[in-house]
């Protein structure tokens, strides 16, 4: 048995519920999904500010899974917020959404192109792209301009926005596939793909699916440098109960 915890870094919890389904539909009968949101956060995900304050209550749930012996984890969000020090904490392996993501879509094509929720997160999808290697793979990143938080809202049509937009990226961006840029857009992300017929990549997915693959081989994130358990130190004010002996 494999227990993979699925974090989705923001308090929304219909969203989390969303995504722990999303992740249970490919994970193997052996494998228990459990979806969490932190106790703490932002309601949604959209600004520098937004995920460096998602962060504490995301490693208190890594904190809690290591207690609670969980195998691996997997950062539902497409920011990826927190990973490296998410990565020196978890015994097991942790997977961010958006290099999983990213990931995937060098394996089905030559090039990829990112459709995210506002437009002030396209520097954030860039920046991703360039930091994990993928940044000549990445051919154009758009957004529709849907909050986090409609996505699921019928009145924001946002299945028939993201689809149309989906579209026609791959189509101005001469791509391959297309890389969801939102763990709120993995729904009907293979609605979507069926719509437009190509691959429309969903990072929950393949993450939740990454994570399983590592378990099974026994390969966990490397403690020889960087990521090694953080030094032992006090911390202060809000963060004391992060205080590392």
């Amino acid at each position: 048995m494999t227990h993979i915890k699925v974090i989705n870094p923001n308090t929304a919890r219909a969203m989390t519920e969303a995504i722990g389904l999303c992740a249970r539909a490919v994970a193997a009968p052996s494998t228990t999904i459990t979806a969490v949101s932190p106790s703490m956060g932002p309601a949604s995900i959209e600004s520098h500010y937004d995920e460096a304050l998602a962060v504490p209550g995301l490693l208190a749930e890594i904190a809690a899974g290591e207690h609670a012996g969980v195998d691996g984890y997997v950062i539902a969000c497409f920011g990826d917020p927190g990973l490296p020090a998410a990565r020196e904490l978890a015994s097991g392996p942790v997977v961010g959404i958006a290099e999983a993501a990213m990931h995937a879509a060098t394996l089905v094509g030559r090039g990829f192109s990112v459709v995210t929720t506002l437009s002030r997160t396209v520097g954030r999808a860039w920046d991703l792209a360039h930091q994990y290697g993928f940044a000549n793979a990445c051919r154009g990143v758009h957004a529709c301009d849907i909050p986090v938080l409609e996505l699921d809202d019928p009145a924001s049509d946002a299945r028939r926005v993201v689809t149309e937009l989906c579209a026609a990226a791959a189509e101005a961006d001469g791509s391959d596939s297309i890389v969801l840029g939102c763990a709120g857009m993995a729904a009907f992300c293979a609605e979507v793909s069926r719509e437009v017929g190509f691959p429309v990549i969903d990072g929950v997915a393949v993450a939740t699916k990454l994570v399983e693959a590592l378990v099974s081989l026994g390969l966990r994130t490397s403690t020889r440098g960087e990521y090694a358990p953080p030094r032992p130190k006090e911390y202060a004010g809000l963060l004391r109960e992060f205080t590392v002996e």
